[in-house]
């Protein structure tokens, strides 16, 4: 009979005071424990209540996972029995079927003992809470089931998972708000629904919900004004049969406030006025991005149109942010600057107003006290300390500690990313100590191998390349590249601290001979060198003032349009010349720069005194700047961020005197990528001081092809994936003129398009697809049309 009903019938059955107590099936229970356990003496009265009391203990032991009782009458003796069931000792656990979740971390889930009873109730705990693990993971539609087999040591249970996808967000509905509507609040979020696009998979991820939640709506609400904005409620509703889900939130959006007064407490190493530079409320004219979006907000259904003033609590978070970096760039970085938004009514409508203020605590400026370089096994110290900007003694300042970390990673000595550099207290006065880490790399290379160009045909390369000679940061190169068309050989040899100092120098020795098919130029032999030094312009870090002698020795050949060239009763031309230029460059992220500037102007004087085949003068000048728009991920270490890069490009030149035979690569030619200034859209030779003249089927360079003076710009918006590859849209224009005076900048040939450059083991390659929007036919009519050109090794 059950337990329950035995209970109730033993009060008065013969087992109401039985004479014995007898257990069955207990295997691995003594039965004394199970006697001190049950409580029930031979002979004692027995009721319901003690009867339930025993079965209670007996599962209390957790040890049987099923108990009955019942009476028996044995040679005229009551014996009252309890039949027991034991519960399978656990042998082992197991876990299957992890792959997005680590199999340690679903283990840490169980909280079962091996050697012990296996209790269901702990095994579908343990379930649960694995179930609950994956939906913290955004996994709500994973199963998980508990299996178990029998193994030598007793029982295996297996906690088998099945992740499944991540749930699909069906849908995102927004409720209470009024100002801002749900398309604008859903855009700010990264929690979005799921698209007709394969790219829009709408995976949950609790994360970015709990940051939706927390930070980006009331950061969209924010800049409006709605500082009080909250998020009252959010639910998720989920449909595991569809594997979908619909995110519902509930705002209450508050009042929207306006900016009030502003004042500035505390400051004394910037005056009011200084710190006010940096409060973004005055009455100013709008930039440059405000009234882009402001334009294109026009075309936005959902755009918002703030009352004047409204306060915008993410400029002033971020004029906050740059308050902090000036007394940072000033040495004090201990500096406290605090926003304070004093929340208040004004006027006679009772206008919702913030009254601004920076409470400032300055402290004392930080003084470094010592920069420290450690993991330099090759290169000297001194080699890299010319690169730091920021010495012992002097006030801290943010700016030149970042500018000296990207002049280090820019050497190339070292893996990249290098760590960022540490910063720690020196003593009790608060002067700091700076660590710079570096882990050193292989620089020198031996390379051979095939390349292929228009203007040079099929052939080969050796080349010997060391930037780092003796880990002095001198440079030694040789290269020997050779072809149907083309045999040069260069060598080179860099000293950028002669005896240690900062003047450098460079000696450049090259014998070249090269045959160009593009448009017919023709076949001429260079031999020459160059010496170089040098030195730095005072008062300027990045500025450099550079003196060169060069002479060149040059034999055309008697083909093309060097063919026609002469030299006196000879072909072989000397050329002499001194010449001097001032560059200043910022840049970096090298070779694909992403910010910075590079400014350059050179002069060159040959013949003359220095003697040679002519005289002439030759002058240009180059303004480069870039700036990054925009960066996407890169946070996580080893990694780089992609940076959408704009770049505008000014060149010019001016020759005076006649080049005589150095023409063709002394004065301008315009039009391609191969030779000559770069014009995308066009072929190379087309544009001529005379104009357009490419409306042939053959395009034939010629000694009008060439002009005296040039300028060209280019703008760029650029995609810097990583230092290897880099995408492009461009906007080209320029033109070419037969003497400086002609000059003339509002006539230029324009060019649009956009390509990609890619930085190899066998050297720099890029492709450009341009599109000429001043071409011209037979008949001399617009004829726009695109071209495609192809950049490698040299002309790259």
């Amino acid at each position: 009979m059950a337990g329950g009903v035995s209970a109730q019938q033993g009060t008065t059955g013969p087992c109401a005071r039985p004479d014995s107590v007898a257990f069955r099936g207990n295997a691995r229970v003594a039965e004394a424990s199970l006697r001190a356990d049950v409580g029930i003496a031979p002979g004692a009265p027995l009721n319901y209540r003690s009867l339930q009391r025993a079965i209670r203990d007996l599962y209390a032991t957790t040890q049987f996972e099923d108990i009955g009782v019942h009476c028996a009458i044995v040679d005229n003796r009551s014996l009252l029995v309890f039949e027991v069931s034991e519960r399978p000792l656990l042998g082992e656990i197991a876990i299957a079927g992890t792959d997005r979740v680590s199999a340690n971390s679903v283990r840490d889930q169980v909280d079962l003992l091996v050697g012990r009873p296996i209790d269901p109730a702990r095994v579908q705990r343990a379930v649960t809470r694995i179930d609950s693990l994956y939906e913290s993971k955004g996994y709500y539609l994973a199963e998980i089931r508990a299996d178990s087999t029998a193994v030598a040591t007793g029982t295996k249970v297996t906690f088998v998972v099945s992740e499944g996808r991540r749930l699909a967000v069906s849908g995102v509905r927004v409720e209470g708000n009024e100002r801002l509507s749900d398309k604008r609040v859903v855009a700010e979020m990264q929690t979005r629904p799921e698209g007709f696009l394969w790219w829009r998979k709408g995976e949950f991820d609790d994360d970015t919900y709990a940051a939706d939640l927390t930070e980006r709506i009331p950061l969209a609400y924010g800049t409006h004004g709605f500082i009080d904005m909250q998020v009252t409620r959010d639910t998720l509703v989920i449909d595991r049969s569809r594997g979908k889900a619909l995110v519902e939130v509930r705002v209450e959006e508050g009042p929207q406030y306006v900016v009030g007064t502003f004042e500035v407490n505390g400051a004394r190493r910037f005056s009011d006025a200084e710190i006010r530079r940096f409060y973004p409320f005055d009455d100013r004219g709008r930039t440059l991005t405000e009234a882009v979006a402001d334009v294109t907000g026009v075309f936005r259904r959902d755009r918002v149109r703030d009352p004047e003033n409204v306060f915008d609590a993410a400029q002033w978070e971020q004029a906050t942010l740059h308050v902090q970096e000036a007394y940072q760039n000033a040495g004090y970085i201990y500096a406290d600057v605090r926003p304070v938004v004093e929340r208040t009514v004004a006027g006679p409508d009772s206008v919702p107003t913030v009254n601004l203020r920076w409470d400032i605590e300055e402290r004392t400026p930080a003084i470094v006290n010592r920069v420290e370089i450690i993991g330099n096994d090759i290169t000297t110290e001194s080699c890299i300390r010319d690169q730091i900007l920021i010495l012992p003694g002097d006030v801290f300042s943010r700016d030149l500690l970042l500018r000296s970390y990207q002049s280090i990673s820019q050497m190339g000595f070292f893996e990249t990313p290098v760590p960022n550099p540490d910063t720690r207290q020196a003593n009790e006065q608060g002067d700091i100590d700076i660590v710079f880490r570096v882990q050193e790399r292989k620089t020198g290379n031996v390379s051979f191998g095939a390349s292929v160009g228009q203007g040079t045909g099929v052939g080969g390369f050796i080349s010997f390349d060391q930037p780092n000679l003796f880990g002095t940061c001198k440079r030694g190169a040789v290269q020997w590249q050779f072809g149907k068309y083309i045999n040069d050989f260069n060598l080179s040899y860099t000293d950028p601290r002669i005896r240690d100092s900062r003047i450098s120098g460079q000696v450049t020795l090259y014998n070249s001979r090269t045959r160009y098919v593009v448009q017919n130029l023709g076949r001429f032999t260079r031999a020459g060198g160059q010496v170089r030094f040098g030195f730095p312009v005072p008062g300027s870090r990045w500025t450099y003032l550079y003196l060169d002698y060069s002479g060149e020795a040059v034999k055309t050949g008697g083909e093309g349009l060097t063919g026609t060239i002469q030299c006196g009763s000879a072909r072989q031309c000397f050329r002499s010349s001194v010449g001097s230029s001032l560059e200043r460059d910022t840049r970096i992220d090298l070779p694909f720069a992403s910010a910075g500037a590079k400014q350059s102007l050179a002069a060159q004087f040959n013949g003359g005194p220095l003697g040679g085949t002519a005289a002439y003068q030759r002058y240009t000048g180059e303004l480069r700047g870039y700036a990054t728009l925009a960066t996407f991920g890169g946070n996580s270490p080893g990694s780089q961020p992609l940076k959408i890069v704009t770049g505008l490009t000014t060149k010019t030149g001016m020759l005076f005197g006649d080049p005589g035979p150095f023409f063709v690569y002394q004065a301008f030619s315009l039009g391609g990528v191969q030779y000559g200034e770069q014009l995308r859209g066009y072929e190379e030779f087309s544009i001529s001081p005379i104009g357009y003249i490419g409306n042939t089927d053959q395009f034939t360079a010629t000694q009008q092809s060439f002009g005296r003076a040039f300028f060209t710009t280019s703008a760029e918006l650029g995609l810097r994936i990583n230092p290897q590859i880099y995408l492009s849209s461009f906007f080209d224009a320029g033109n070419v003129w037969d003497r400086p005076r002609d000059f003339n900048p509002t006539r230029l040939f324009r060019g649009a398009g956009f390509g990609a450059a890619l930085v190899t083991p066998l050297g720099p390659l890029g492709l450009d697809f341009g599109y000429g929007f001043d071409r011209l036919d037979r008949l001399g009519r617009k004829d726009p049309g695109w071209k495609v050109h192809f950049k490698f090794g040299q002309f790259f």
